[in-house]
């Protein structure tokens, strides 16, 4: 299935900060929001992403994984999530995109994937390697930083310079 958007995104610029020792706090508040939003739906919801690694240098976007049962039942957590003002951006084989409409604040995107999948998987992995291993997050960081002074007019450029990095941080033993 080829990702399917809604509302392509481009033209924003990557703006990178500092990170801040509220997005935990943040995430937590979002994280119940969501959980208490899709009811009866149980679903894990875990801060991924760079927001969710102490000190490293981030887009200051939360990114929270939310994993269902049956990502394919998206009545189940659909509504639930619109109703926080987010609306869905990317309908893919393994994952959903959500996050708030063109012309609000960016402050958070929404995951949601399968309940044990690869994507849930891998998300988790590669956050826990970047809190484990400051060398990596110090890598990690100098690539971002030198891809948004590059490519920071272009997210999908941005995105796609991490990927390699992404992968090969996941494959590690």
């Amino acid at each position: 299935m080829h990702p399917e958007w809604f509302d392509r995104p481009g033209g924003e610029p990557v703006e990178l900060c500092a990170g801040d020792p509220l997005w935990p706090e943040a995430a937590a508040e979002w994280a119940v929001r969501i959980r208490s939003a899709i009811l009866p739906t149980l679903a894990t919801v875990e801060h991924v992403g760079s927001t969710a690694v102490p000190g490293l240098v981030a887009k200051p976007v939360l990114d929270l994984q939310v994993a269902v049962p049956d990502i394919t039942h998206e009545a189940a957590y659909r509504p639930g999530l619109e109703s926080l003002g987010l609306v869905l951006r990317q309908r893919a084989s393994e994952h959903r995109f959500f996050r708030p409409p063109a012309g609000e604040p960016r402050t958070v995107h929404v995951h949601v994937c399968g309940s044990g999948s690869a994507w849930e998987r891998d998300h988790l992995r590669f956050r826990d390697r970047l809190r484990a291993d400051p060398a990596l997050a110090a890598r990690y960081a100098a690539l971002k930083r030198s891809l948004a002074g590059q490519v920071g007019h272009d997210r999908f450029a941005y995105n796609d310079g991490k990927s390699q990095f992404i992968a090969d941080a996941i494959a590690q033993r």
